[in-house]
């Protein structure tokens, strides 16, 4: 796991009024919508559990804004398969259920992470979070990433929005995570923070819900 940043590394973060601006939006949007869907929240959590018999809501440590790491909420849509290892997941990977598959094409085992952006942990556009491991080789200006909350979408998710379609296509998925989607997912991320404005957070939520419609109806 990388190290936390220190305090010269913290200092390339988004500026302070950009900051509390995004977090008083990230605050507003997840109150209003946890309050809407917290009925389908309980709704998807039972049915996650009766599905794959395991707890509904799934954990798992990731790391976050400089570094730290948080536990990261999902609805469960995988049942355990203890002869596969790895956290690269595709399409055709045995532990997804049907159900589950569906959760994942439509987001919604995502939308436990509301109440990560109310602790603070999240945003709700950002680099995506991942495990500790696949962050052992970041170093120098790579490790800016960290200088920004992860988000629940964000340009890097939208480019790779068929990312586990095309993991199932090649021979080796995790090689191919780490040595091509993988580094070039930190490369828009580092032009997301240093282009920041507000008005492209908007702009990205829109482009990732009505995505998501799109694929669902076709």
């Amino acid at each position: 796991m990388p190290l936390p940043l220190v305090p010269n590394e913290r200092k390339f973060g988004l500026p302070g009024p950009k900051r509390v601006a995004k977090r008083i939006f990230d605050l507003t949007l997840a109150a209003i919508l946890l309050l809407l869907f917290f009925w389908l929240l309980g709704l998807l959590i039972i049915a996650a559990r009766l599905d794959t018999g395991r707890s509904g809501m799934f954990r798992q440590q990731r790391l976050g804004l400089w570094g730290e790491p948080f536990t990261l909420l999902k609805i469960r849509s995988m049942r355990p398969d203890a002869r596969i290892l790895t956290n690269v997941t595709t399409t055709d990977d045995p532990r997804i259920t049907p159900f589950g598959s569906f959760l994942r094409r439509s987001k919604l085992d995502e939308l436990p992470q509301l109440i990560n952006i109310l602790r603070g942990q999240m945003s709700f556009v950002g680099p995506r979070p991942d495990v500790p491991d696949a962050y052992d080789g970041l170093v120098g200006n790579d490790r800016r990433i960290f200088t920004v909350s992860p988000g629940i979408t964000g340009p890097a998710s939208i480019a790779f929005r068929r990312e586990e379609e095309d993991l199932a296509e090649v021979d080796n998925p995790e090689a191919y995570n780490r040595e091509v989607i993988f580094p070039e997912k930190v490369r828009i991320n580092l032009a997301y923070i240093d282009g920041y404005r507000f008005w492209n957070d908007i702009r990205i939520l829109l482009h990732t819900v009505f995505g998501q419609l799109s694929r669902l109806i076709i």
